[in-house]
C-alpha cells in the first residue's frame, strides 16, 4: 500500500492507494501516530484508491484512528468502494467514524 500525504486547505488528508492488510498496516499506523505525535488530530482518511481491504488491516486502521479519537481528535473517511463501504456498515464502524462521498466533502465538513 502506498500513503500519499496532501493538504487540502488546511485539513490533512492521507490517500490510501492499494492493499489495506496486514503488512501494509503498520505503515498506515505509523503514519498515524507521527500525525497524533505532532498534534495533527483532525484529519480525513482518503480510501478511493483501496482495493482491498483485510481483518488484520481494518483492525490496525480502526485501532489506530480511536486512538487518536481518544485525544480529543476527528478522523474522517472519505471515497469508500462498495465492498469497502459494506465492510464499515457491517462491522458499524459508520457509527464511529463520519464516512463522506469524496476527500472535499470531509475536508469541507472541518470549516463548518
Amino acid at each position: 500500500m502506498v500513503i500519499v500525504e496532501e493538504r487540502m486547505d488546511s485539513v490533512d488528508v492521507l490517500r490510501l492507494e492499494g492493499r489495506l492488510d496486514a503488512s501494509s498496516a503498520n505503515d498506515l499506523k505509523e503514519k498515524v501516530n507521527d500525525f497524533a505525535q505532532e498534534k495533527r488530530l483532525n484529519f480525513v482518511i482518503d480510501m478511493a484508491a483501496i482495493d482491498f481491504i483485510d481483518s488484520s488491516g481494518l483492525g490496525s486502521l480502526v485501532s489506530s484512528l480511536r486512538s487518536v479519537n481518544k485525544l480529543g481528535g476527528d478522523i474522517k473517511i472519505a471515497s469508500l468502494k462498495d465492498a469497502v463501504r459494506s465492510i464499515f456498515e457491517l462491522t458499524r464502524l459508520h457509527r464511529i467514524f463520519e464516512i463522506f462521498d469524496d476527500a472535499e466533502a470531509a475536508v469541507k465538513s472541518f470549516e463548518v
